[in-house]
């Protein structure tokens, strides 16, 4: 929980990571210039005092974790989102496994979002649907540009992903993360494309597809999208962080996914351990846009709204409980989110 100026704000981490990519787990050299590449966003949209040796980057501990988190980075609970990369890691990157070990630890700490491989055919659903069920997932990450032996990335439309989504409905999960945002060397650019979304967000309606990253560089045909879906969320990890270092883009971006979203689909990611959320959480808190003529289009980011975004809007989708004096105070709103829903383009 954070607190400033008399507002408290409820925080929950919608995308992080434990991840291993140390020497001895690293495969070859692609997952080498995986997490260097990693490393290079952590470093360039970082402040300085919280930029880490690249060592640390590679391995981190789970007392690290805990305390950069939960200790000192105001969140609440946080949501791991599994990314595998098999074919650059002997053991994985990202994995469920490794994840659940912390959510074991510290259950009410974490939620751990699971993943399918549609290119594993009939024998990756199977296994998919028992993990599920022994990990009662409310959620899963996918990577359409994650390589698999000779495929350089897959669509969310393929025959197989679509048997798995059919999978998710049929188990009751219903959160789907899909990364679609900046390339990551080695992977292909064109696999992290919006398109695919559209297709899926109109086929699985009882689904939330939540685009993290919000698309980027693809935030126009991503907002084309999500304003006429409005089972598509956007996922604020990589945008967060560019409020520090580069903040007249940060409000653009901000701005127009208020626009064309509106304020109850955008969801709040340090991408930890990319970037530390102390210091993102306490920027956003404050964040106005600034004063001049460009901005004058953009409505006021209220704290209410801040709310919704820091933790609320996650807090529903996955049905985690909010204490009463965290949830929204504004008088005309009341409490919770039983206001009538709107379309962004009628707020």
């Amino acid at each position: 929980m954070y607190e400033k100026d008399g507002e408290k704000y409820f925080v929950v981490d919608g995308h992080v990571h434990y991840w291993d990519a140390s020497p001895e787990n690293t495969a070859n050299k692609y997952g080498e210039g995986f997490i260097k590449c990693f490393y290079d966003y952590h470093k360039n949209l970082s402040p300085e005092e919280y930029i880490w040796p690249f060592e640390k980057y590679r391995k981190y501990s789970a007392e690290e974790m805990m305390h950069d988190l939960f200790e000192v980075g105001y969140v609440d609970v946080a949501i791991f989102q599994s990314t595998y990369l098999s074919d650059f890691y002997h053991n994985g990157f990202n994995t469920a496994e490794r994840n659940s070990i912390l959510k074991e630890r510290h259950p009410d700490k974490f939620i751990v979002n699971g993943s399918f491989e549609p290119r594993l055919g009939e024998a990756g659903l199977e296994n998919f649907e028992r993990q599920a069920r022994e990990q009662g997932w409310q959620g899963v990450k996918l990577y359409t540009a994650e390589w698999h032996e000779d495929s350089k990335g897959w669509k969310l439309d393929d025959y197989w992903s679509l048997k798995h989504l059919e999978k998710c409905a049929e188990l009751g999960i219903k959160n789907i993360h899909v990364h679609k945002g900046p390339t990551i060397w080695p992977l292909n650019r064109d696999s992290f494309d919006v398109a695919d979304v559209d297709r899926v967000a109109s086929m699985y309606p009882e689904l939330n597809f939540i685009v993290e990253h919000v698309g980027l560089p693809r935030l126009e045909d991503f907002c084309w999208i999500g304003t006429q879906e409005p089972n598509v969320y956007g996922g604020l990890a990589v945008a967060m962080p560019f409020i520090y270092a580069k903040p007249r883009y940060f409000a653009q971006v901000l701005g127009e996914l208020l626009y064309w979203l509106g304020e109850d689909r955008l969801l709040f990611a340090s991408d930890y351990a990319l970037w530390h959320p102390k210091w993102i959480v306490e920027m956003f808190v404050d964040f106005e846009y600034p004063g001049d003529a460009e901005f004058d289009d953009y409505a006021e980011v209220t704290p209410d709204i801040k709310r919704k975004i820091l933790g609320l809007n996650a807090a529903r989708l996955y049905d985690i409980e909010v204490p009463e004096e965290l949830q929204l105070i504004t008088a005309d709103q009341g409490t919770g989110f039983d206001v009538e829903e709107k379309p962004a383009t009628e707020r």
